[in-house]
């Protein structure tokens, strides 16, 4: 496993050791021994989760102000614009974003540590995403963070009018967003 710094401290890229043949791949997902050894963390993982959408969907800016959620996502069909924004009011980069492409293909994974927002954007006909979180899902205490919110001004590669739920389509600007310690 290689374990990369981003431009937003503490957000990671993960890539894991693929063995490939002819007859196909081989890759460890997660290893908590190695994960704790290479990023110093000690994160319990409490929910597997796993979605699939369409071309064009954009999930997100979502987060919760209470249990908040760390997150480890990767993508096992298609292809994603993740996205991952700092909500830590006391952080130095709060406000600022970072943004990469997840693909089955390539086999990256991203962490989101507990105090972001997190969204993504589907390039492909179809993307799965499976993601691990540090806690668990509150629908009472999660917030949905505009997904063109100017102040954070995110470098989406969209071609056409992103598809939304409804959720999604009423996201609060930045300068309303609840913050995190």
């Amino acid at each position: 496993m290689k374990i990369s710094e981003t431009s937003l401290k503490d957000v990671l890229l993960v890539e894991p050791t693929v063995f490939g043949d002819e007859r196909g791949f081989f890759l460890e997902s997660f290893n908590q021994r190695q994960w704790q050894e290479m990023t110093g963390l000690d994160n319990c993982f409490v929910q597997d989760n796993h979605s699939r959408s369409s071309r064009g969907v954009l999930r997100g800016l979502h987060y919760q102000v209470q249990q908040t959620q760390g997150k480890l996502i990767r993508v096992v069909v298609g292809e994603i614009f993740d996205v991952a924004v700092d909500l830590r009011r006391t952080s130095p980069s709060c406000g600022q974003w970072f943004g990469c492409r997840l693909s089955a293909q390539a086999h990256r994974q991203l962490w989101v540590p507990e105090g972001f927002a997190h969204g993504f954007l589907v390039l492909s006909d179809w993307a799965e995403v499976l993601y691990k979180t540090t806690d668990y899902y509150a629908p009472e205490h999660e917030r949905t963070l505009a997904w063109d919110d100017p102040t954070i001004g995110i470098d989406w590669p969209i071609v056409e009018e992103p598809i939304l739920s409804a959720k999604d389509h009423h996201g609060s600007a930045f300068h309303d967003a609840e913050l995190l310690p």
